[in-house]
C-alpha cells in the first residue's frame, strides 16, 4: 500500500470516485487533491519549502494526472515539473488518467520519463489491482 497519492482534476465528481476507489481497494493510505496543474505545482512547491526546512511532510508516491483542465493543464503541468523540481521527487510516478482517446495523447505522454502508464477514465478497482504488483 502507498502512504500518499495525489489526484489532479477539475472534476469534483472524478475526485470524489478516485478517493472512494482508492480506499475501497486499499491501494494508499491518504489521498491529496488538486483541481488542476497550478494547484499540484504549487502543492510540490511548498513540498520543496518544507523539505528545506527539514520539516515533517509526506511526498507523494503517485500522482493520478487529468489532462484537460482549466488554469493550466496536465501537460502543462508535466512541463514544469520535469523542468523545475521532478529532481527534489525522484521517486514520485505519475500516472495520466484521462478521457482522451487521441492517440497524440498516448504518444505524447511517452516523451515523459516520470510518467509510467496512460489509463482512461474512470479509475476503477480493478485498474488499481493491476497496477499494486508494480507499486507496492
Amino acid at each position: 500500500m502507498l502512504k500518499t497519492i495525489l489526484c489532479v482534476d477539475d472534476d469534483p465528481i472524478t475526485l470524489m470516485l478516485c478517493k472512494k476507489v482508492i480506499k475501497k481497494a486499499e491501494f494508499s493510505e491518504d489521498v491529496m487533491f488538486a483541481n488542476n496543474g497550478q494547484e499540484a505545482y504549487e502543492l510540490f512547491q511548498s513540498l520543496v519549502s518544507k523539505k528545506n526546512k527539514s520539516e515533517e511532510f509526506q511526498l507523494p508516491q503517485l500522482i493520478f494526472l487529468d489532462l484537460n483542465m482549466p488554469v493550466m493543464n496536465g501537460w502543462e503541468f508535466l512541463d514544469l515539473f520535469k523542468n523545475t523540481i521532478s529532481n527534489e521527487f525522484s521517486q514520485t510516478k505519475v500516472i495520466i488518467l484521462s478521457s482522451t482517446i487521441d492517440p497524440a495523447d498516448y504518444n505524447k505522454a511517452k516523451q515523459y520519463d516520470v510518467v509510467s502508464h496512460f489509463l482512461s477514465k474512470p479509475i476503477t478497482v480493478e485498474m488499481l489491482e493491476n497496477l499494486k504488483p508494480i507499486y507496492s
